[in-house]
């Protein structure tokens, strides 16, 4: 079923910027749909901080068809943009790529061993498939069909015909001193810094050669490359001549009948919002700087174009834990598909949702997934029990769905942590883990595995990709004889009472009183006293019992929680490494 039609929560961020995007569009385009737009490079691996450039504006869009307006949502594909560098990390690239620097990514190969005809479309397949499981809707639009159809012909002429007003404009920012480089993940990438036209630019990347500005690059008709100059163009006849740097190639062309070029990047950019009518598009925090592109682009936009800027927040870093800032032009980076195999889309989503563009935040590949997942699942009650705040509210429903409808999701969602760790010590066995899973509530028992599914996967995905194989847990195969001869009266009691307790307390929360009992009870209280009526010694003493416990079953001070670790064990296996 449809999620309901309307606004979730009028102070939350998504909100906001939804009141203002339709009153802005009903300003500029009254009747016609709400046009909102992202931008993305297909120069390697599309990574989570991009994917912040698309979730802002599908939230908003999202919002935008809940209260019953038709919106459009583009994703412009810069897969016309020069291959800059070889990038690191890429697996079946080598330096024979090098020979491309210089041509549309379309022009590139992919990968060795892609089933894709070009490195751009090899980069953008893994992202639509990530943007499709994430319930995210939008047009996809190819600058290189865009170009090379001819599309932009009469903006390209008209640009053309404007050089010097575009010139004017730019020149305002060349004697400017370089802003020192701002935390950022909008791509400073192959648009940014192939048309830095302010700041102190080179001529040549800036379209101003001996013949003066020109704000369009041919690629050359011999080698493919963009290493050209413009050296003289006329109005009336629109013939243009060109000469090439990397292979000496020349040649005079009719830019009215030329589609092998394209505008540099301070000037496509605004033309595009202009052409299509953006109201709103988010970019990277870089853009707030003197000469950025967003701040140019909102100059030219009027004043050559006719058009009006988008409005927009500029958004924040998104950050990896344990891992240093993000950057696409080095491989190995985390992509979005990356996260969808260890987490669900919803929480995903939720991530993106939850926070204002401005602020930071970071996606969790190391155990702090296991916290974020109890987060979650808390969240899920307290919206069950209508006990969360508004914003809360908001968020969580723009991450289970959409205006269209909700995304799947587990039946049975079980802790992701207990998850994890049955995973962990099966290895994937799915009879034990089934067994296992079967046993942490008795009174309902788990009939199949598919009600912990997709969570289930996600789980056993991130412990075989994730944790370090010195952090995984393997279980001891005999008794640590020798540890249990050592033992004094106080810890062979311990294991006494453990064990005695073992029948009448084989589930999850049985085992979690029973673990968390024993201390008390070798201290004279009863196992159902709270912290507070404990002293403080009890938390000592049951460390010491916990690291027992564990060393006796898989030979470390720690390891997963002992309730899941001792169901996963087994009973009958667990008797037997405590030495009964």
């Amino acid at each position: 079923m449809p999620i309901v039609a309307q606004s979730t929560e009028t102070t939350d961020w998504v909100s906001r910027y939804a009141d203002e995007v339709i009153e802005e569009s009903e300003r500029r385009a009254p009747g016609k749909p709400v046009v909102v737009a992202s931008g993305l490079s297909p120069s390697g691996p599309i990574h989570l901080g991009n994917l912040r450039e698309v979730m802002t504006p599908h939230l908003v869009a999202d919002e935008i068809r809940r209260r019953g307006h038709e919106v459009r949502h583009l994703i412009s594909w810069d897969d016309y943009d020069r291959y800059r560098k070889v990038p690191n990390g890429v697996v079946g690239v080598d330096d024979s790529w090098g020979e491309h620097i210089g041509r549309p990514l379309t022009a590139v190969p992919a990968p060795k061993g892609s089933p894709y005809a070009s490195w751009a479309e090899h980069f953008k397949a893994a992202m639509v498939e990530a943007l499709g499981e994430l319930g995210v809707e939008f047009d996809g639009i190819s600058q290189t069909e865009q170009y090379t159809s001819g599309t932009y012909r009469e903006q390209i002429l008209h640009a053309m015909k404007h050089r010097g007003d575009i010139d004017a404009i730019l020149d305002q920012y060349r004697t400017k001193k370089a802003p020192a480089k701002k935390q950022s993940q909008k791509p400073l990438d192959e648009a940014e810094l192939e048309a830095a036209e302010g700041s102190g630019a080179a001529a040549d990347d800036d379209g101003t050669g001996s013949a003066g500005y020109f704000p369009y690059k041919p690629y050359c008709g011999d080698c493919g490359k963009d290493l050209t100059t413009v050296t003289a163009y006329d109005d009336d006849t629109t013939e243009l001549t060109y000469t090439c740097t990397a292979c000496d190639f020349s040649e005079t062309v009719r830019l009215s009948e030329f589609n092998r070029g394209k505008l540099v990047w301070k000037v496509d950019w605004p033309m595009r919002w202009a052409y299509e009518g953006v109201v709103f598009e988010p970019s990277g925090v870089d853009h707030s700087s003197p000469g950025s592109s967003f701040q140019v682009g909102g100059q030219i936009v009027g004043s050559i174009f006719g058009g009006k800027q988008p409005i927009g927040p500029m958004y924040a870093f998104v950050g990896i834990s344990g891992m240093a800032k993000m950057s696409s032009s080095k491989g190995g980076v985390p992509t979005p598909g990356d996260a969808l195999k260890i987490m669900e889309p919803q929480i995903l989503r939720w991530l993106y949702a939850r926070r204002r563009p401005n602020q930071s935040f970071k996606i969790a590949f190391d155990q702090e997934i296991q916290r974020l997942y109890d987060e979650w699942d808390k969240l899920e009650g307290k919206v069950a029990d209508r006990s969360a705040l508004p914003a809360d509210v908001a968020a969580h429903s723009r991450a289970v769905g959409t205006a269209v409808g909700e995304l799947p999701k587990t039946p049975r969602p079980m802790p992701y942590r207990t998850l994890a760790s049955v995973a962990d010590i099966t290895a994937g066995a799915e009879d034990q883990t089934l067994r296992i899973l079967s046993e942490l509530d008795p009174a309902d028992p788990l009939s199949s595995l598919d009600e912990v599914r997709p969570r289930l996967d996600r789980a056993e995905a991130w412990i075989n990709t994730q944790v370090p194989a010195d952090q995984r847990t393997v279980v001891r195969k005999e008794a640590d004889t020798e540890l249990i001869k050592s033992l004094d009266d106080q810890g062979r009691a311990s294991l006494r009472l453990l064990l005695d307790g073992l029948d009448s307390h084989w589930s999850l929360d049985g085992l979690t009183h029973l673990v968390y009992g024993v201390p008390k009870v070798q201290a004279g209280f009863s196992a159902d006293a709270t912290p507070k009526e404990l002293p403080a010694e009890i938390k000592v003493a049951q460390r010491t019992f916990f690291a027992l416990l564990y060393h006796l079953l898989v030979g470390r001070d720690t390891g997963p929680r002992l309730p899941t670790l001792l169901l996963a064990v087994g009973q009958e296996r667990v008797r037997k490494l405590l030495g009964e």
